[in-house]
């Protein structure tokens, strides 16, 4: 997959996906306001981010959810002034909203990020503008029949094929959802069996950072949790995972480092060994 001018090798290295969050509700703590959003995102770009992602609507459980506008009008500051200040930084727009999409883009956002899986509207946008579709496993209840790997699996297999029969032949990305939709013992499930998602043979995302199961498994807040979403995040590198969503993007930088030197038998520029 090639955006603005970049490669993305599947498989010889994992790409690191910087969460800038445009909102006042954030799980994390972490939604900023446009001004100090676009600083922050330059920081994570510099700090060795591979795509930035920018969302304006806070996805956490109870969450209020906010119209068209709202988004837009939160996010296509961030968009525009990130693009200004960094034109080769890959842009990602956090939304499942065709409308906030097309605005997105126009702002200068490279691709989408849909924690709503793959709406046919919204494969249409993203077809008719050439932007990567990255499509995520979500459900309002924590209800499954049979394992919830298989049902997460068949669910991204139908995003894949649907969005590759309507013009996104190599540019859609899946993602399993992990807190979406899940208890913590079907996230662990989950994790457990990311391997069965890569063997999809799409491009795969993994976003558990700071994730409330992390939390549960530790004992620590959310800002304590970097150590934790290490772990998932060499786990899921192990198992085939191409990128990765988190908060601390310098801390899971090292540990992509690492884990791809071990799994995909990367080496830094320079190395003599």
């Amino acid at each position: 997959m090639r955006v603005r001018g970049k490669e993305f090798a599947w498989g010889g290295c994992t790409y690191l996906m910087a969460i800038v969050n445009v909102t006042p509700d954030s799980f994390s703590g972490d939604g900023r306001e446009p001004g100090d959003a676009i600083e922050y995102a330059v920081q994570q770009w510099q700090a060795g981010a591979d795509i930035v992602d920018i969302g304006g609507e806070s996805t956490r459980p109870g969450h209020k959810p906010v119209d068209d506008a709202t988004e837009i009008e939160r996010i296509r500051p961030v968009i525009s002034g990130l693009r200004e200040r960094l034109p080769q930084a890959i842009i990602s727009v956090d939304t499942y909203k065709p409308d906030v999409a097309r605005a997105a883009h126009d702002a200068g956002a490279d691709m989408i990020n849909s924690v709503w899986g793959a709406p046919n509207d919204l494969i249409d946008v993203a077809a008719e503008l050439g932007m990567p579709l990255a499509a995520m496993h979500n459900q309002r209840d924590t209800q499954y029949h049979g394992d919830v790997v298989e049902a997460v699996t068949a669910f991204l297999r139908d995003c894949a094929e649907r969005a590759t029969a309507r013009g996104l032949a190599g540019r859609v990305l899946l993602d399993p959802g992990i807190g979406f939709g899940k208890t913590p013992n079907q996230n662990i499930r989950l994790l457990h069996g990311l391997h069965r998602i890569c063997a999809l043979g799409y491009p795969t995302l993994l976003g558990t950072s700071r994730k409330s199961t992390i939390g549960k498994l530790t004992g620590r807040e959310a800002h304590e949790r970097i150590y934790g979403t290490a772990a998932t995040t060499a786990l899921g590198i192990a198992a085939g995972i191409d990128i990765v969503r988190v908060h601390d993007v310098a801390q899971q930088r090292d540990v992509i480092s690492v884990s791809d030197a071990i799994v995909r038998n990367w080496r830094p520029s320079g190395w003599t060994g």
